[in-house]
């Protein structure tokens, strides 16, 4: 059921906000470059890799030795706009379809956090992970790893199609108010580097 709960909600979301998918993507085009998507091999259900798909919200300016300059220093006032109205993650909308994702899951994170979890953090990749989730209606990134840790794995343990509803619905709330979009003096989220009860 939630396979095909996916699926439909991704397709029809799609499909509606097409105009504004074509808008966001013609802006990114013109103030940002190209690419206007950026993809990147995230863990999935079962730690399967796949890639993730958003619109680009950084430039990619280096520097004189070829690296990708400090996030702070890439992020545009545009850039910033794109991810506190969560503009970034329609593109997201396509993993869905694939099956790559859940509109309700536990967020993908990076390829080298693997290494980093317990076993109990782990247990996050047990259901497909989500363009939102509960870690993100219950302050998103202005809280720390471990608390989205525990948000995460209540989720897997606890999940159902209401829940999903119900999530859902807040996320739609957050996103007008803007709420949690990251901790404050950072552009982006803090690296995890490991549980402090390890």
């Amino acid at each position: 059921m939630k396979r095909s709960f996916d699926f439909i909600v991704a397709l029809c979301a799609l499909l509606t906000l097409l105009l504004l998918i074509i808008v966001v993507a013609v802006l990114i085009r013109f103030k940002l470059g190209a690419p206007i998507l950026f993809t990147q091999e995230r863990p999935g259900l079962n730690g399967k890799m796949f890639k993730i798909m958003k619109f680009r919200s950084m430039l990619n300016d280096k520097d004189k030795h070829g690296n990708l300059l400090p996030d702070v220093e890439r992020m545009t006032k545009f850039g910033s706009i794109l991810r506190s109205t969560s503009l970034d993650e329609l593109p997201g909308l396509f993993n869905v379809l694939k099956g790559d994702m859940s509109l309700v899951g536990p967020r993908p994170l990076l390829v080298q956090y693997l290494p980093l979890y317990n076993a109990e953090q782990a247990k996050r990749h047990k259901t497909r992970p989500g363009i939102t989730g509960w870690a993100q209606v219950n302050g998103r990134n202005a809280i720390s790893w471990e608390e989205k840790f525990k948000f995460d794995l209540w989720y897997v343990e606890n999940q159902s199609f209401w829940l999903d509803i119900k999530i859902l619905l807040m996320t739609v709330k957050k996103v007008f108010v803007r709420d949690g979009i990251n901790a404050e003096g950072h552009v982006t989220t803090e690296p995890f580097s490991g549980s402090k009860d390890d």
